[in-house]
């Protein structure tokens, strides 16, 4: 893939993520400290993992959503939370991914987690979210 191709697969696969994420993105971050490095992260993450068509996107999504919940990195989950939505992942199926990490991370992580989901429904305008029917 020619240097131009993956500039542009970083710039598509940043829109389809991250549009309408508000705050600090980390390649912002990145650029503060230092602008070569932030290029080549981002080349590499951005356009080079993410972009990846191994899994759909909303797997990828889901699958970021359970480690971030696992670890507990509530600003990076916060990202990729407004990712999963985007690449058309319903909450519910966010929320069920979360409450699963109760196995691996403990109920805390859970609760963590849930309120990073609140809080970006409520700044997309979807919450209160439709509750699934209980079974």
């Amino acid at each position: 893939m020619s240097t131009d191709d993956l500039k542009k697969k970083t710039a598509q696969t940043a829109e389809l993520y991250f549009d309408g994420v508000t705050g600090e993105r980390p390649y912002a971050l990145w650029c503060a400290f230092d602008k070569g490095m932030a290029k080549d992260l981002s080349l590499f993450v951005t356009g080079q993992m993410y972009s990846r068509e191994k899994i759909p996107h909303p797997t990828r999504q889901l699958v970021t959503v359970a480690a971030l919940t696992v670890l507990e990195r509530t600003a990076e989950l916060k990202l990729h939370v407004h990712a999963a939505l985007n690449v058309g992942c319903p909450a519910a199926d966010v929320a069920e991914v979360i409450f699963q990490m109760a196995t691996y991370g403990g109920v805390p992580v859970v609760n963590s987690a849930l309120k990073v989901l609140r809080e970006v429904l409520k700044e997309r305008g979807e919450w209160p979210p439709k509750q699934p029917d209980a079974t």
